[in-house]
């Protein structure tokens, strides 16, 4: 329960901040029904089968995050041999997709994806206009995110090969039609 304390009071400090509901998800690593919950101090239906996933272990030093890099590019390799670009979806997948692009010499564009709009790519990365490319995050849950990057990519008339996280709590194996793979799969029972 207190883990649950902390975590409540976590919320409301980035809420205070003005952070969004999905903004808050993504830094406390739960998915935007437990934020929610969270926000409204526990008070309503707990979502079921959500897992709070903890990276400070790795994110403290760059060092770990390129090592968890490195088991990355093993599966594109393995998966997928003519891609042009990495994408980093922000905030999280950016470090594993920036250790990526560097380390098989491809192209780095971010995409910031939005809760309510499609989202976006930094203009000051590498366009994925007409490009092959991998999307990179750290966790997959509900897979909205990818599918929000998914689709934009599509529009910028470019092919993702493959979604690529670190964590992936679906018990699928793609998303909307493009392969998914990910280092740990975790699911509730």
């Amino acid at each position: 329960m207190q883990e649950i304390e902390a975590l409540i009071k976590k919320a409301l400090k980035y809420k205070e901040s003005g952070l969004t509901e999905l903004e808050i998800a993504d830094e406390l690593n739960v998915s935007k029904e437990t934020a929610v919950w969270l926000l409204s101090k526990g008070k309503e239906k707990k979502p079921v089968g959500d897992l709070k996933i903890g990276w400070r272990s790795i994110g403290v030093y760059p060092s770990r995050i390129s090592f968890i890099s490195d088991a990355l590019c093993d599966i594109i390799v393995e998966e997928c041999e003519d891609a042009d670009a990495i994408v980093g979806i922000a905030i999280n997948g950016i470090p594993y997709a920036t250790f990526i692009a560097d380390k098989l010499g491809l192209e780095l564009s971010i995409f910031r994806p939005h809760h309510e709009k499609s989202g976006a790519f930094s203009s000051n990365y590498a366009s994925v206009k007409g490009k092959k490319v991998v999307l990179v995050d750290d966790v997959v849950g509900t897979g909205n995110t990818f599918k929000s990057a998914l689709k934009a990519i599509k529009a910028e008339k470019g092919e993702t090969l493959l979604c690529l996280a670190v964590l992936n709590k679906r018990s699928q194996n793609s998303i909307d039609g493009v392969p998914l793979r990910a280092l740990i799969r975790a699911r509730v029972i």
